[in-house]
C-alpha cells in the first residue's frame, strides 16, 4: 500500500495552518471530529497563539461557527506535557475570558471546545484506558432525580425560549492519544488520527478534509526555507527524545545500583563472606568494605 508522507501536524499548526488560506484543513478536521459543519472565521490573537518559539507546546485558538450559526471558540493544542489536566483547565479558562470583549456581558460568553492531541503515554490503568479518544463536559445533575439542570431564557426581539443548560455553557474537553490508536481506519475521524500519528495518509483514505492536508502539508511542495525550518524541527525532537530516554536510563541504573547495595547490606547483616557478597551483587570488593 502507498503511503504518503506528510509535515507532522504539530508543526503544520504553528506554521501552515495559521495561514486563512489553509483554513479548510482545520476545518475538515474538526467537522470530523464533532460531527457537524465547522466554520472558521479567524484565529483569536491570545498569548497562546503568538509564534513564539516555544517547540514543546503550540496552540491555536479559533473563533468558529457551528451548524446552528452559533460562535464557539475552538483550542486545539498539542501536548507533551505531564501536568495536562491543569493545563486544560488554564487553557479553557483563559479563552472564556479572552473571548469576552471589554464591557460585554456574561450573557455574551462563548463555548469554548478544548481539543487536546496527545503525544505523551497515557498514565493510569492501562488495562482500563483502551480507548485513544476521550471526551468530557460539566454538565449540573440533579442529585436526587439524576435529571440535568434545565434553564430558560426569552430573547427580548422574537419572545421565543432558548433552552440553556450547563452543557452548553461550560467547555468541552476531547483528549486524542494517537500513540494508543491501533491503526484500524473505520471513519473519516481515524483517517486523521493515523495522520497525527504517522505524519502520513494511506492511498485508501477518502475523508474531503485529510485530502486537503495531504495537498497542502506535503514535504516536497514546501519552499527551501520551509523545509529547512521543519528539518530543524525534527532534529529538535530528535534531541528532546534522545535526552528523555537517557534521562529514563539513567534512572534505571541508579535504581539497580541501590538495589544492588540494598541487597549487599542486607547480606553482610546475615554474616556472608564479603566475596560471595560481591559475586553475587557485582560490586567490587572495596565496594562491598565501605557499606
Amino acid at each position: 500500500m502507498v503511503i504518503k508522507k506528510l509535515v507532522r501536524f504539530d508543526w503544520a499548526m504553528k506554521y501552515i495552518l495559521r495561514n486563512k488560506a489553509n483554513f479548510d484543513v482545520l476545518e475538515g478536521f474538526l467537522s470530523n471530529l464533532l460531527k457537524e459543519t465547522i466554520v472558521i472565521e479567524n484565529i483569536l490573537e491570545s498569548e497562546g497563539n503568538r509564534e513564539a518559539e516555544n517547540r514543546k507546546f503550540n496552540r491555536v485558538d479559533l473563533k468558529c461557527k457551528d451548524s446552528q450559526g452559533k460562535h464557539i471558540i475552538i483550542e486545539i493544542q498539542n501536548q507533551r506535557e505531564m501536568d495536562y489536566l491543569q493545563r486544560l483547565l488554564w487553557g479553557t479558562s483563559k479563552g472564556v475570558v479572552e473571548g469576552l470583549e471589554l464591557g460585554t456581558g456574561y450573557n455574551e460568553v462563548v463555548k469554548v471546545i478544548s481539543i487536546s492531541i496527545m503525544y505523551h503515554t497515557m498514565r493510569g490503568d492501562e488495562k482500563v484506558n483502551t480507548d485513544f479518544i476521550y471526551y468530557g463536559t460539566t454538565e449540573l445533575m440533579g442529585m436526587h432525580t439524576k435529571k440535568p439542570l434545565i434553564l430558560h431564557k426569552s430573547k427580548e426581539k422574537h419572545s421565543e425560549t432558548l433552552v440553556v443548560t450547563s452543557k452548553n455553557v461550560f467547555p468541552e474537553y476531547y483528549m486524542i492519544y494517537v500513540e494508543k490508536f491501533e491503526d484500524m481506519i473505520h471513519d473519516d475521524l481515524d483517517e486523521w488520527v493515523y495522520f497525527f500519528k504517522h505524519g502520513a495518509i494511506r492511498e485508501d483514505f477518502k475523508s474531503p478534509g485529510i485530502l486537503l492536508a495531504a495537498k497542502k502539508l506535503d514535504y516536497l511542495m514546501m519552499s527551501k526555507e520551509e523545509r529547512r525550518g521543519y528539518d530543524d524541527y525534527l532534529a529538535y525532537l530528535g534531541q528532546e527524545l534522545g535526552i528523555l530516554d537517557s534521562a529514563k536510563e539513567e534512572g534505571r541504573e541508579e535504581g539497580r545500583e541501590e538495589g544492588r547495595i540494598l541487597t549487599a547490606k542486607a547480606a553482610l547483616k546475615k554474616g556472608l563472606a564479603v566475596e560471595l557478597i560481591a559475586e553475587i551483587t557485582g560490586l567490587s570488593l572495596a565496594e562491598v568494605l565501605k557499606l
